[in-house]
């Protein structure tokens, strides 16, 4: 490809709406364009790059006995509506009716048109275990997309759905997903960690995400440096520091002026936060068959804690919380501020006084072994010593809602835990039977009866991780390409002399020999002076660079330099096709020496 051809052009200033490395390089290199907040058009060098991930993806999948097949991104409703997940995901599902009143759907994912093709094609154990993928469009309509490919709205996922017919081999799907995971992020130059994860929208029995470190993310992980336990924190366990015994003690009713917060009220009572019990407000949307109800949850946590919100989430099978306003407080009996479980009074709904406000109250599991808590008296201004569940108050249910974080004993070892910040790179999810009961999708085993098929599904988004990898391979001058992901694998750049044709007739010669060896070359034709050139090859960041000029050429040659080191060699013409190919070489067995076994933990 000759620079002066290629479509779109290099930018010399960092975009305004650029939050990240990552995001300013691509633009300015090039890659990327904006067509809509989180919707973007990839020029010829990112195709190229994503393209050559979509290989290593469809290596790695065919490796493990994927079939590659292709579904559609614009989907019937009635498969989300037998799964439930039509009524279960809010405002980032793509829904619109199609000319004859129909529901359809924007692909996010495809588990139900995978479990439709399973219901129609499998019948017999003998069928089993499969393994199918596809690298397909999706679409999500997320409320917040930021860092360029980091966070969008449309994307290319390479997802996998595994089918098998008993649940060894799903185990032995998701295993092989877990190290074929790791060996493509190693190919690709990124360095990551597997997380434990919440399953999330797309049910099942286990999850986990692939994170690369950096402080850009939006996800917080719990690492334990001792014996390598590693967590999302929206599922992260951590061992919850037990309360000495005590006897059980009356309730005393004090006043506590202006203690509206947990330390306040520590601070004014003289006693630790431990000791107290922090009320958490929130409205859920439930699913309920077709329908989505809203309900008050009360949650209650120990007060030298944090609520995890996506553990309550699951925990009441909620779709959204939002923090309850004052009045909706108020609506409960409870006090803002001064509120407990104890004594509360729902406020009639309705004129005649007959509906209440739904109302949930949920413990975290460390309140019960808690003895002798402050709690609010539900009256402004007072607060009550010495309060027990369950003698006290009732709950409907008792659970781990707390969040870890920076200190917290690994549930594991008791060593302290340290936090991480990342981005999500990739997901597995053991769906079970999650989709197979609710799409009815059975064969046959060996002895006449009809099971359920037992499905897996394994995606990562190619832009994302095209982006990660800028994001982890760059200086200040700009992107530093991996030879395995790298548009070409060398930028050839001509310095024009003054009257002097040598130098241009030696580059369109050396273009024209390599392109015949097989050897992928971006040459700058371009009518540019050699700070641009130099600039602009630094910028997009091919790993391998060529220059021919007329000082190099009296010389005894032409200049080779690799983008991630400082050195120039000037090497023969002759010479410089098997240099390459030997730099080439090992710059892709550099590469290949970091793809090794990864263990794998539950």
């Amino acid at each position: 490809m000759k620079l002066s051809q290629l479509f779109g052009q290099t930018l010399r200033d960092d975009p305004a709406e650029a939050e990240v490395a990552s995001h300013s390089l691509l633009m300015r290199a090039g890659f990327i364009r904006p067509l809509g907040a989180g919707i973007f058009t990839t020029l010829h060098l990112a195709k190229r790059s994503m393209m050559k991930i979509e290989a290593i993806l469809r290596d790695e999948m065919d490796r493990i006995g994927g079939q590659e097949i292709s579904m559609p991104v614009v989907q019937p409703a009635e498969n989300w509506k037998e799964t439930g997940r039509w009524y279960q995901i809010g405002s980032e599902m793509g829904r619109f009716k199609d000319k004859n009143d129909h529901d359809m759907v924007l692909a996010m994912t495809h588990e139900e048109v995978v479990a439709d093709l399973v219901r129609r094609e499998i019948q017999s154990y003998k069928q089993l275990p499969r393994l199918v993928y596809h690298i397909q469009t999706k679409w999500r309509d997320d409320p917040r997309p930021r860092a360029g490919l980091i966070r969008v709205r449309e994307f290319t996922m390479k997802d996998s759905y595994s089918l098998d017919a008993d649940w060894e081999g799903l185990d032995k799907q998701y295993r092989a997903h877990f190290q074929a995971y790791f060996n493509i992020y190693h190919r690709c130059g990124l360095n990551v960690v597997a997380v434990k994860s919440d399953s999330g929208m797309m049910g099942g029995k286990m999850a986990h995400e692939f994170i690369f470190l950096t402080a850009i993310g939006e996800d917080t992980l719990l690492l334990c440096s001792h014996c390598g336990y590693t967590a999302n924190r929206q599922v992260a366990r951590f061992h919850k520091n037990t309360a000495a015994p005590e006897e059980m003690k009356p309730i005393e009713k004090v006043p506590t002026p202006d203690c509206k917060t947990i330390d306040d009220l520590a601070t004014f009572l003289g006693v630790p936060k431990s000791k107290t019990a922090k009320a958490v407000f929130f409205m859920a949307s439930i699913p309920e068959g077709q329908d989505v109800t809203e309900q008050f949850i009360f949650a209650v946590i120990r007060g030298d804690m944090d609520l995890n919100e996506t553990k309550l989430a699951n925990a009441i099978g909620a779709r959204d919380l939002r923090p309850a306003t004052e009045e909706e407080i108020k609506s409960t009996g409870a006090v803002p501020g001064f509120a407990s479980p104890i004594t509360l009074n729902p406020v009639p709904l309705s004129a005649q006084g007959e509906e209440r406000v739904r109302l949930k109250v949920v413990l975290d599991d460390s309140i019960p072994s808690s003895p002798n808590l402050v709690a609010g008296a539900n009256e402004s201004g007072y607060h009550l010593l010495n309060t027990n569940y369950p003698r006290d108050y009732a709950a409907d249910l008792v659970t781990d809602i707390a969040a870890a974080g920076e200190g917290a004993a690994c549930p594991e070892c008791r060593s302290p835990l340290h936090m991480e910040r990342g981005v999500e790179v990739g997901n597995i999810f053991k769906l079970g039977t999650r989709y197979s009961d609710a799409l009815g999708c059975t064969f046959l085993d060996q002895d006449g009866a009809q099971k359920p098929v037992i499905m897996g599904s394994y995606g990562i988004g190619v832009g994302r991780l095209l982006a990660c990898v800028a994001e982890a391979h760059h200086d200040e001058h700009g992107l530093i390409w991996p030879i395995t992901v790298a548009p070409f694998q060398v930028h050839l750049v001509l310095l024009r002399g003054k009257g002097n044709p040598q130098a241009k007739t030696t580059a369109e010669k050396l273009y024209s020999e390599l392109q015949t060896a097989g050897i992928e070359v971006l040459y700058d034709d371009r009518e540019e002076s050699p700070g641009v050139k130099f600039n602009d090859a630094d910028l997009i960041g091919i790993p391998v660079r060529i220059t021919i000029s007329e000082r190099a050429l009296a010389q005894g040659g032409v200049e080779l330099k690799l983008r991630h080191q400082p050195t120039k060699d000037i090497i023969p013409l002759g010479e410089i096709e098997a240099r390459l190919r030997s730099v080439i070489q090992s710059l892709q067995e550099e590469i290949t020496s970091k793809v090794i076994p990864v263990p794998f933990k539950t």
